[in-house]
C-alpha cells in the first residue's frame, strides 16, 4: 500500500501533469492564434498599398479640381461686382430721366384736367 505521503505526491503529481496538459493546449491556441493573425496582417498590408495608392490618386485629382473650383469662385465673385458696378450705372442714368419724364407726364396730365375743368366750370366758380 501507498502511504500518506505517497499518495499525496501522487495527487500533486496527477494535478501537475492536467496543469501541464492545460497549458499545452492553451499554448497550442495561441499559437494558431498568432499565425492566423500573422497571416490577417500579410494580407490586409497586400489589401492596403494599393488602396493607399487609390487614396492618394484620388486627393491629387481633388485638389486639383478644388484649385480649378476656387478659380472659378473667383471669376464668379469678380462678374458679380462688376454685374453690381454696371446696376448701379444703369439705374442712375435710367431711373433718374424715367423719374423726371414720369414726373412731367403726370404734371402734364394735371395741368390738361385742370383746362378741362376751368372750361367747364361756370364763372363764378373759377379760382383766381
Amino acid at each position: 500500500m501507498l502511504t500518506a505521503g505517497e499518495v499525496a505526491g501522487l495527487i500533486v503529481a496527477m494535478f501537475w501533469a492536467i496543469l501541464v496538459c492545460f497549458l499545452v493546449v492553451v499554448l497550442v491556441k495561441v499559437v494558431r492564434l498568432l499565425n492566423e493573425t500573422t497571416k490577417m496582417v500579410s494580407e490586409l498590408s497586400e489589401r492596403v498599398l494599393p488602396l493607399l495608392d487609390d487614396v492618394t490618386v484620388t486627393v491629387t485629382e481633388t485638389n486639383r479640381r478644388l484649385v480649378a473650383v476656387e478659380a472659378i469662385a473667383t471669376d464668379v465673385k469678380q462678374v458679380s461686382g462688376h454685374l453690381a458696378v454696371v446696376s448701379g450705372v444703369t439705374s442712375t442714368l435710367f431711373t433718374g430721366p424715367l423719374i423726371k419724364i414720369s414726373a412731367l407726364g403726370h404734371g402734364v396730365r394735371r395741368a390738361l384736367a385742370a383746362r378741362t375743368d376751368s372750361r367747364r366750370r361756370p364763372v363764378s366758380w373759377r379760382r383766381r
